[in-house]
Formats: structure tokens, sequence, C-alpha cells
């Protein structure tokens, strides 16, 4: 079965005697974002749907756990995080032979361009406003309360992650390059006193993981939690903070380039701030690790994706093969910052 195709009848029977009150699938179609974990819209007599699941082929360990994605989005449903209703989780035998989950569909407005264009000047600032209000948010759920404290280990959280990714990035390359060893090296040795600071954290926040309501500046659901766990809030804020540095050509979609003011976006600077005036904080220490880290993991990440790309099972191939060219890049302004 090739990635982008479903087995549409079988999945038909499935669907209907697993979750409550669906009625004759009638179109799968597949997202074009989903390079980790593939998304399709199901269209059904008893509504609209979104499927996700793990990508064909060898998984590394820890990577593509869908489950722990229905888990978190279930457990925020009144957390006054914005999430889509989940609707099923198939784990053991089932049509794909793999994990998916079924969840609401949210018509809303993914923002695929941090730059904002085709909106008015005066319509960017509210929008990176409420970006920062719900990171902000996420940050402060009671993971006891909401269920959530077996989420993730507390403690050493960017200890472990180094070690995690240094471990993903390596089993994802022939031979390793030098300036992402001396990255690695440099982030061990440079490693933040542990501050005992535990939040939710989302792992991949950013503007086009959040969907927005049609015609307001308002966040209708934060998407794509399959990095979260329970971590350092810093790691969340520098890692959406990689946009403001990110070159805005060979298809990044940065703001490093652009005239943030002109285009009324806040700087990296303002937004820091004000999510620290948000959250009740000052700003934060060792931010240039958290920044060279943010490289650093999403360095890996996409290296991963590249992989799969050349084992044959990449979800999106041209983009796979894009996101392969952009990892010198990550690699080069983590570097950068370091040295600076």
């Amino acid at each position: 079965m090739a990635e982008h195709q479903l087995p549409f009848q079988a999945l038909n029977i499935y669907l209907h005697a697993h979750v409550a009150g669906f009625v004759e699938l009638q179109a799968i179609d597949k997202f074009a974002g989903g390079q980790s974990n593939p998304s399709y819209k199901l269209t059904a007599t008893s509504g609209n749907y979104v499927l996700r699941t793990q990508p064909l082929g060898r998984l590394l360990k820890s990577a593509h756990q869908v489950d722990r994605e229905y888990k978190v989005m279930k457990a925020l449903a009144d957390s006054g995080v914005p999430v889509p209703q989940m609707v099923h989780l198939a784990v053991d035998e089932n049509p794909l032979s793999r994990q998916f989950f079924v969840m609401e569909y949210l018509d809303g407005r993914v923002l695929w361009d941090p730059e904002l264009v085709g909106l008015d000047k005066e319509q960017r600032a509210p929008i990176y406003t409420e970006l920062c209000k719900v990171l902000a948010a996420i940050h402060s759920v009671d993971v006891a309360e909401v269920g959530l404290l077996d989420y993730g280990r507390p403690g050493n959280y960017f200890e472990r992650q180094v070690g995690v990714w240094a471990r993903n990035y390596r089993a994802s390359v022939d031979a390793s390059d030098a300036g992402v060893e001396r990255l690695i090296a440099w982030l061990e040795s440079n490693m933040p006193p542990d501050d005992h600071q535990t939040s939710l954290v989302h792992g991949d926040y950013r503007l086009d993981n959040v969907m927005f309501h049609r015609d307001q500046p308002t966040a209708i659901g934060v998407l794509d939690w399959e990095l979260s766990t329970l971590g350092h809030p810093m790691a969340d804020l520098a890692y959406q903070c990689m946009q403001w540095r990110l070159p805005s050509d060979g298809g990044m979609r940065g703001l490093g380039s652009v005239d943030r003011a002109k285009m009324g976006i806040p700087s990296e600077q303002e937004y820091v701030e004000q999510y620290c005036s948000l959250c009740g904080i000052d700003w934060p220490n060792h931010w240039a690790f958290y920044i060279a880290f943010s490289f650093f993991r999403l360095a890996a990440i996409l290296q991963g994706v590249y992989k799969r790309y050349l084992d044959g099972n990449a979800s999106n191939p041209e983009t796979a093969v894009r996101y392969g060219k952009t990892v010198p890049v990550l690699v080069s302004l983590a570097l950068e910052e370091i040295e600076r």
C-alpha cells in the first residue's frame, strides 16, 4: 500500500464499528503537510474527520508515537488550551496495520507564512500575540490535574534531549558531520544547571502548527503534538524564536531578512518579553544555549525525514529532499550562535 493510499472499504467498515455515529465514508484526501505522521481528511455522511497515522517503514525508537498525541490532546480538552476533540485511537489490529487516531475536523485557517502576507499590517501583531498567549497557556497547564503527571520524566530535560537527538541524528546518517559533532560537544559542555522547571511542552510549537479562526486572530486548535512531553518551557519558546533567525529564502519561511517593524511583526525580543510578562518571569538565562539546542534538534528531526526519503518511505519526497538541504543551514546558524 502506497503512503498516500488508505484501504477505503476496510477503513469504512472499521470506523463504522469503532466511531460512535460514524456513517459511510465518502472520500479520503491527504493533507499536504505531515512529513512525520501523515494526516488525512475523511469525508463521511456523518461529517468530516481527520485521521493521523504513523508512516510506513522502519520507525526510529520513540518516534511517531501517535498514541501520545492522542493522549495529550484528549487530556487538554477542558484545559483552556485549544485542541480538536479526540474521537478514536487505533492501537491493535486495524486496516492500516499501524497506529492511527481519528479526531475532529476543524474548519479554520493555517498560516504557513510567518510574514503573514495577505494580511494587513495591523492584523499581524494580534496573530503573534495570540501565539504567545497560547504558548503561555500550554506551559501553565496543571499536568496533575489533567492526568499528564506520567507524560514525561521531570528534571534534566536538556541533558536527556541532547542525548536523544544526538542518537537519532547519528542513526539517520552514514557518517556524522563534523559541524554537528562540534555542536553536540558544545551543548554537552555548556548544559545549563537543572533549575527544576517542568511543564507540558509542545515540542514543535510554531505558527503553522496552530489553526486560527477564519476571520479572527483566535487560535482554535494546537496541532502536531508528536514531540510533546514534560520538559523545560524554554525549549518551546526558543524553538519558536528560531523563526526570527531562519532565512526567508530556500523554502525555509523564516523572518531573518524581513523588516519586521515595517511588516507590523514583533521582534524576537518583544515576543520573549511578552511571554515573560504573561508568565511572570524574567528574561531567561542561557538563551544562547536554548537557541543552539533548538537549531540542533530541528536539524536532527529534518535529517530523520530525509533518511525516510532515502529509505523510500517519505510522505512527501520533494519536501523531504528540501529538508535534507536545510540541515547544514541549521547547523551553521547554531554554530554562529555559540561563537557569538
